[in-house]
C-alpha cells in the first residue's frame, strides 16, 4: 500500500509541474511581461512555503551563518530556471521549450562527472545518446519547423536546462541535514530576492494587482513551485530514488499534452516518437544503473 501511495503522489507532483507552461502562456497572452509574472510567482511561492513551514512547526536545527546563504543561492537556480524557461516560451512553442528544458537529464550527468568525478557508466552514455536522438525527432527538425525560430528562444531553452540541472546538483549537496520545509522556504526566498533584483524596474508595474496577472502567476506558482514539492515530500520517501526519478519523467508527456490540448499546439507523430525515445532513455538509465550497482554489491559480497 505504501508503494502505491508513493507512486501516486510522485506522479501527481510531476503531472502538476507539466501544467506550468499553460499558465505562463496565458499570462503572456494577457500582455504581461516575463518580469511581472515572475515577480508575483516568486513572492507568492515564498509566502506560501514559509506559511506551511511555520504551520508545520518545522525545525530550524542545522542552520548556520554559512549554510543559510548557500541554501538561498541554491534557490537562485530555480529563479533563473523560471526566467529562462518562461522566457523561451515567449519566442517558441511551449512544446519545444519543454523539450529543451528537459535536457537537464543529461546535463546533470555531465555535471556529476565534472564536479564529483563520477564517471558515467556505459548504460548512462547510451542513455545520453538516446536522449539527444529523441531531441532530434521531438524538435521536428526533419520537417524544418525549427528553422526560422528566434535564436533567443532556443538559447533561453538550453539555459533553463543548465540552471535546472544546477539546482538539482547543488540542492543535493548543500545543507541536506536541514529540515526540507525550511530549506525549501529559504530557497524560495533566495529565488524571490534574485527575481526582484533582476526585474527591479518592473516592480511598480505589478501594482495595482490585476486579476488576470494574479491568476496566471499564481497558477504558475501552484503548479510549478508549491504542489510538486508537497507531493514529492510525501511520496518520495515511500519509494526508491531510482523509481522516483523515473516517475518524474511523466512531466514531459503531461506538459506536451497540455500544450497540445489546452494551447492547441500541433504535435506531430514524429515528435511523439522523439518524446518516447527520451522517456525510454531516462527509464533505461535509472534501471540500468540500479542493476549494475546491485551486481557490484553481490560480487563484492561473494568475494
Amino acid at each position: 500500500m505504501k508503494l502505491n501511495k508513493g507512486v501516486l503522489f510522485v506522479l501527481i507532483g510531476a503531472g502538476c509541474f507539466g501544467f506550468t507552461p499553460v499558465f505562463a502562456k496565458l499570462g503572456f497572452s494577457y500582455g504581461y511581461s516575463l518580469g511581472q509574472i515572475n515577480i508575483i510567482q516568486m513572492l507568492f511561492s515564498a509566502a506560501i512555503l514559509w506559511s506551511l513551514t511555520f504551520i508545520k512547526r518545522s525545525s530550524f536545527k542545522g542552520l548556520t551563518r554559512k549554510n543559510t546563504p548557500q541554501i538561498m543561492i541554491t534557490g537562485c537556480f530555480i529563479g533563473l530556471t523560471s526566467v529562462f524557461y518562461y522566457g523561451s516560451m515567449q519566442y517558441l512553442p511551449a512544446s519545444l521549450a519543454i523539450i529543451l528544458m528537459f535536457q537537464f537529464v543529461w546535463i546533470g550527468i555531465v555535471l556529476e562527472w565534472i564536479f564529483s568525478k563520477v564517471k558515467p557508466a556505459p548504460i548512462t552514455i547510451l542513455s545520453i545518446v538516446l536522449i539527444l536522438t529523441g531531441v532530434f525527432f521531438a524538435s521536428n527538425i526533419l520537417n524544418g519547423d525549427i528553422h526560422g525560430l528566434p535564436v533567443k528562444g532556443l538559447v533561453y531553452g538550453i539555459l533553463s536546462a543548465f540552471t535546472y540541472s544546477g539546482f538539482i546538483f547543488f540542492s543535493g549537496k548543500v545543507a541536506v541535514q536541514v529540515n526540507p520545509w525550511t530549506r525549501s522556504s529559504l530557497m524560495a526566498t533566495g529565488s524571490a530576492i534574485l527575481i526582484l533584483i533582476l526585474f527591479m524596474r518592473e516592480i511598480p508595474t505589478v501594482l495595482p494587482l490585476e486579476m488576470d496577472l494574479v491568476q496566471s502567476a499564481i497558477g504558475v506558482s501552484l503548479f510549478g513551485s508549491i504542489l510538486p514539492p508537497l507531493f514529492f515530500a510525501v511520496g518520495a520517501p515511500l519509494i526508491s530514488g531510482g523509481l522516483a526519478n523515473i516517475l518524474t519523467s511523466v512531466e514531459l508527456p503531461v506538459a506536451i499534452l497540455s500544450a497540445s490540448l489546452i494551447l492547441s499546439e500541433t504535435v506531430t507523430p514524429v515528435q511523439w516518437f522523439g518524446i518516447a525515445i527520451i522517456l525510454v532513455a531516462i527509464v533505461l538509465n535509472e534501471l540500468g544503473t540500479n542493476y549494475f550497482k546491485k551486481n557490484e554489491k553481490i560480487e563484492q559480497h561473494v568475494t
